[in-house]
């Protein structure tokens, strides 16, 4: 197997996890990081965060490590396009700014050289393909040039929701991500453009809007209508969950039978979700990269058809799994030719 030959713009939380995972697998290498961001402070970031738990030096302009040598590109106004990307032998981009979500800015990737550009979250409108692994992974194409894996509150609710849907049947979901603070927050209130959005995230908990819905509609047309949602930022620095209720099409299951649905799925897709039996709290998923980590004693259900159910993520790491997932399984389909 030829590998994988990746170029990463924005060195963030999600992008560096995306390079370490990349170091523990031979099938990828990283050429290229655009960021605007000093290359040495880079370096010490990917090492602090692993308490310097891996061997990745700085030599000049290059991150080197036994993946290969990155070359580090600093800019201090990165856009898509400016990078050339067919210079430095990248065929897929990342796009881990969070900025540029749009087709017309991947395109732009496209047009600098890139042969495929994945984003790192949702897009702001319709791409290629958004693909959610173990939902709808089976419909990706070879023609799909921009794609995106979601997100991992979108991960998280779409992988329930399957379960469920599959299995009892829902007519009606709603969720709730209460979720670690984002470094676009501030940690003391400041002016921004939204009114809660100003507070400070190391002291509130915050609603905020969440597009998690509305893309698993896009992705699962079944539910068109019949899903809606909420974030809740709260002042912790990794560690979500997913607080999820639906209303069955069936009144008469228990408990038991609920989480034998979420077992067999377990059985069958490993590496995206694992059960867990332990009364674990946020901090005990750092570290994990699955998108469901199903909080088995948590679930509750009325007499009726209302279902209650808890599920947890590291929101960067599994994001950055999945990313690294969605690329090998296109990789994959390019080398046995599979369906345009």
């Amino acid at each position: 197997m030829n590998k994988v030959r990746i170029g990463i713009m924005g060195f963030g939380e999600v992008s560096r996890h995306i390079y370490r995972l990349c170091l523990e697998d031979d099938r990828f290498e990283i050429v290229a990081i655009a960021e605007i961001g000093r290359p040495e402070i880079l370096h010490y970031l990917l090492l602090s965060e692993t308490r310097g738990d891996i061997d990745v030096r700085l030599e000049d302009n290059f991150l080197v490590s036994k993946n290969g040598r990155a070359r580090m590109i600093q800019s201090k106004q990165l856009e898509p396009g400016d990078v050339p990307w067919d210079v430095f032998g990248a065929e897929v981009v990342i796009d881990g700014t969070g900025i540029y979500r749009s087709r017309k800015d991947m395109e732009k990737h496209l047009q600098a050289g890139a042969q495929d550009v994945v984003l790192s979250t949702l897009p702001t409108d319709e791409i290629d393909r958004v693909v959610v692994m173990g939902v709808n992974d089976y419909t990706i194409k070879l023609s799909d040039r921009l794609v995106s894996a979601g997100s991992a509150t979108t991960n998280a609710t779409a992988v329930m929701l399957k379960i469920l849907n599959d299995t009892f049947g829902v007519d009606y979901a709603m969720l709730t991500t209460v979720h670690s603070y984002t470094s676009d927050q501030p940690l003391r209130d400041k002016a921004g453009y939204a009114f809660r959005r100003s507070r400070s995230a190391a002291e509130n908990i915050i609603p905020n809007e969440t597009p998690s819905p509305e893309w698993i509609q896009y992705i699962m047309p079944e539910f068109k209508g019949r899903i809606e949602g909420i974030a809740l930022n709260v002042p912790i620095p990794n560690g979500s969950l997913l607080d999820l209720t639906t209303v069955l099409k069936k009144a008469d299951i228990d408990i038991n039978e609920l989480n034998k649905a979420v077992e067999t799925a377990a059985n069958k897709y490993p590496n995206i979700i694992e059960i867990v039996e332990d009364p674990i709290v946020s901090t005990d998923v750092i570290g994990n990269k699955h998108s469901v980590v199903f909080d088995k004693m948590a679930t509750l259900k009325t007499k009726g058809r209302m279902l209650k159910t808890l599920t947890w993520y590291h929101t960067a790491l599994a994001q950055a799994a999945r990313i690294k997932g969605l690329i090998l399984k296109y990789h994959n389909l390019t080398e046995k030719g599979g369906a345009q």
